[in-house]
Order: C-alpha cells, then structure tokens, then sequence
C-alpha cells in the first residue's frame, strides 16, 4: 500500500518495483493516486497509466476528485472483483451517503477539460520545475518535485506557522506541514503548482516566499 506521489516532498514512489516485489510475492498493491492523478502519465492519466500498471488485475488505485479535479469525493478503480467485493462488503461504502450530483458533474467536466487539453498536465509539471528551480537559486531549501507539489523546508515548526502566515498576509496562499503532520525537523511549507500560472505569478510567489523567510 503506498501513495504514489508523497504528498509532504511531492516525490514520486517507484510503482514498477512496488508491482514486481508484490508480484513476486503473490500479493496485491494498492495506490493512492491523489496527486498524479491529473499531473502524470499521458494527458494526466496518472502515476498508474505512467508506470504502465493501468488496468492490471492485481492493482487497485484510489484516486481523490478534490484536487486536480477541482471537486469532491474520491474513486476506487480495480479489478471488477474487488469493486464488487467493496460494494457489497465495505462498510465505509454502505454507510456512507451518496455522492452529490453537482460534485459528480464537475468532476466529469474536468476530466472531459483534461481529455481535450492534455496540455495542461504537462504545464502543471513545467511549472513545478520552474518553482524549483528559482526557489533554489534565491537561496530556499526547495524539493526537486515529481508532480505539482513543491515543498520548501523550514527551520522549525514555529518558523514554519508564521512563514505561512507571513506569506498569507503577502496575498499568497502556501500550505504548511509541521508536527503531527510530519516528524521533527522537516517542518515545510507546500506549494501546489497549477497549470495556468503565468511567469510573473510564479516569479511573485518565489519573491514573496524568498522576502518573509523566517
């Protein structure tokens, strides 16, 4: 069981080697797709479609629809057995309330954008490069990322909270991981790159985050 791309360094899993370990051994793997889905694989199929493991009988992805995809809920795509035994078997799906429709319309829109713009999945991942590498040259201790999450280390939780909220005050939006959410000493703040940000925005956001460093 792994996510495929870790959600605080926004560094990819190596899925083909988790599938052939597992093969190996007989046993099933199970993905959470929450920040490739939308990001990699051809026209942002996702981490699965890109390692080459979409539709394999022995992998079960979930995937959210709250985050690439702009809405809310989440899917379970497998084989059909394992979809059947959830069905009628998972207590979590039985005693849950159904999906609204609103969420489940936009969630299909965006993917119908997706299909006919797959350009943007590859944008997304140019500008998380891009804020990596400016984060770096002014001097930030930034993660070279595998997705749209770029994470930015910092001194201490405490340094970590009001970095944020110093950035907030700013105008800019970061999000911020410290204890419980990660272990001691890698407090950081979270970028989320997006596929229609302009140079200048980038280049503002790297200005913003490189003037309020604690």
């Amino acid at each position: 069981v792994s996510d495929t791309v870790f959600s605080v360094d926004g560094d990819a899993a190596p899925l083909a080697e988790f599938a052939a370990v597992c093969r190996e051994h007989g046993a099933g793997l199970v993905v959470d797709d929450a920040h490739g889905l939308g990001v990699l694989g051809t026209g942002g199929r996702g981490a699965a479609h890109a390692a080459g493991l979409a539709g394999a009988g022995d992998v079960v992805v979930t995937a959210t629809l709250s985050k690439s995809l702009g809405s809310q809920g989440g899917v379970v795509l497998g084989p059909a057995r394992v979809i059947d035994h959830l069905v009628n078997a998972a207590r979590t799906f039985i005693f849950d309330t159904g999906l609204a429709p609103a969420a489940a319309g936009a969630a299909l829109a965006a993917l119908r954008l997706l299909r006919r713009e797959p350009e943007r999945a590859a944008r997304v991942r140019t500008v998380a490069a891009e804020l990596h590498a400016r984060l770096t040259a002014a001097g930030l201790e930034a993660v070279r990322p595998d997705a749209a999450v770029v994470s930015v280390r910092a001194p201490s939780p405490e340094r970590a909270v009001r970095w944020a909220a110093d950035c907030r005050a700013a105008g800019l939006a970061v999000g911020c991981f410290r204890p419980p959410s990660v272990p001691d000493g890698i407090s950081r703040l979270r970028l989320t790159a997006r596929a229609d940000l302009s140079g200048a925005q980038i280049e503002r956001a790297v200005r913003v985050i490189g003037g309020t460093r604690p």
